[in-house]
């Protein structure tokens, strides 16, 4: 093959920057993490943070056959921090089995810094309940296989612990 061949292979530098470009944008809208305004440590309540976990719960891509309730579980205090502790309870009911055989939870965690200004947002946290990893709903995208992965891993052990 001779360079002129070759040259004619190639896209001109404005077409192939255009399509980098392109691919891109593409990749960049897949990571974007909706997230929701957090309320300041002087405003927080119990019943504000669970309203909180909701409205971000609602930013999550979760298909609607999903259910699931939100609760307050403790409230923690430290040296440096007041920590606020929530569960959601996942579940997917059908019209066969409308008690689910396994649930998911997703743990929460509001704190509430006391070397921060009154003024600062509370910091969340979440974790799966199979899982240590801790997260934070600003940098990383809720996905719902988390919960799918949960719920057949115990459905799992339930068929193997009822078959021995």
């Amino acid at each position: 093959m001779d360079k002129e061949e070759d040259k004619d292979h190639t896209p001109p530098d404005n077409e192939r920057s255009s399509t980098e470009d392109c691919l891109k944008k593409k990749e960049k809208a897949k990571r974007v993490i909706k997230t929701i305004q957090w309320t300041t440590g002087n405003n927080f309540t119990v019943e504000r943070g669970r309203q909180q976990i909701e409205e971000l719960i609602s930013t999550w891509d979760i298909h609607e056959s999903w259910l699931h309730h939100s609760e307050f579980l403790e409230e923690e205090e430290l040296k440096d921090s007041k920590r606020y502790h929530y569960r959601a309870c996942w579940g997917m009911p059908t019209r066969r089995k409308p008690i689910p055989r396994a649930t998911a939870s997703v743990y929460f965690v509001i704190v509430i810094s006391k070397l921060k200004p009154d003024t600062s947002p509370v910091e969340v946290f979440f974790r799966l309940e199979s899982s240590r990893l801790i997260r934070r709903p600003e940098e990383c995208q809720f996905r719902e296989k988390w919960l799918q992965d949960i719920i057949e891993n115990k459905i799992i052990l339930i068929e193997r612990l009822s078959s021995q």
